[in-house]
């Protein structure tokens, strides 16, 4: 990259600002969606996502939609957790802040349950009072998803029964457990209920979500400006493409790196 003025390399923001410029000047002009007829919860017009954190939560389950999400106008993305500040990820090694504590959230237009380790998501399956609180969220949403492991919370809080879902790969037996139906997909839409499967899947997902909750040219664009064009060494990535010994080494490497 060329350097700046006074020898400096211009900052990422510059750079973006002036290709920013530039396509202006160049005549193009981008679209962006009202929202569609979802009703903001912030009380200041945007549209709220609320993503729940928990002890153990896998973190691009997460932050990956929110990449998309978070840049979509009129929305506004806020991390929650049954206490506001630091969360811990399933690796130990990493911590996101939650924003509001469950308790102050009585609302929200979309809902987000990442998936986690064995431990995490095992807990909130366990916790009657998440489930309480996804309920009585579930009620007003327009859009509730998960992203991975995240629908066997939403099932256990009862929201998948009779629905067809998806989820992590080695989890799919576990659906049927919550009362869903394993659907194939990188993610299924069920009338207001958005599940993802593993990991990476909620990329796909917050780009879909991106054009309910504003139009396809925003989605579009926000693909562009993630640079979302999956090209991967290897065609392993589903246990359709991947032999045995490939899948045994994929689920040990999450069990020994899991706290």
């Amino acid at each position: 990259m060329s350097k700046g003025v006074a020898g400096r390399e211009p900052s990422r923001r510059g750079v973006l600002r002036g290709a920013v410029s530039g396509a202006v000047g160049a005549g193009i002009a981008v679209a962006v969606g009202a929202g569609g007829a979802a009703e903001a919860a912030t009380g200041d017009g945007h549209l709220s996502v609320a993503v729940l954190l928990y002890d153990g939560f896998t973190a691009l389950d997460a932050v990956g939609p929110f990449e998309v999400l978070c840049r979509v106008p009129g929305v506004r993305v806020t991390m929650v957790a049954r206490e506001a500040g630091p969360v811990t990820t399933d690796t130990g090694e990493l911590s996101l802040v939650a924003e509001r504590a469950m308790r102050d959230v009585h609302r929200a237009d979309v809902l987000l349950v990442p998936g986690g380790g064995d431990r995490g998501v095992m807990a909130m399956m366990d916790d009657t009072g998440v489930h309480e609180w996804i309920r009585r969220i579930h009620r007003r949403t327009v859009w509730t998803t998960s992203v991975c492991t995240g629908s066997l919370i939403l099932g256990a809080a009862g929201l998948l029964r009779g629905l067809p879902a998806t989820t992590y790969w080695a989890a799919r037996p576990y659906l049927a457990e919550v009362g869903a139906t394993y659907t194939p997909g990188r993610y299924v839409e069920a009338g207001k209920i958005i599940t993802a499967a593993g990991v990476s899947a909620g990329i796909d997902m917050g780009l879909h979500l991106a054009a309910r909750l504003s139009d396809t040219e925003v989605a579009k664009a926000m693909q562009l400006a993630v640079e979302y064009d999956p090209d991967p060494p290897y065609d392993t990535g589903s246990p359709e493409k991947a032999d045995a010994r490939t899948e045994a080494l994929a689920l040990k490497l999450l069990a020994d790196s899991a706290v």
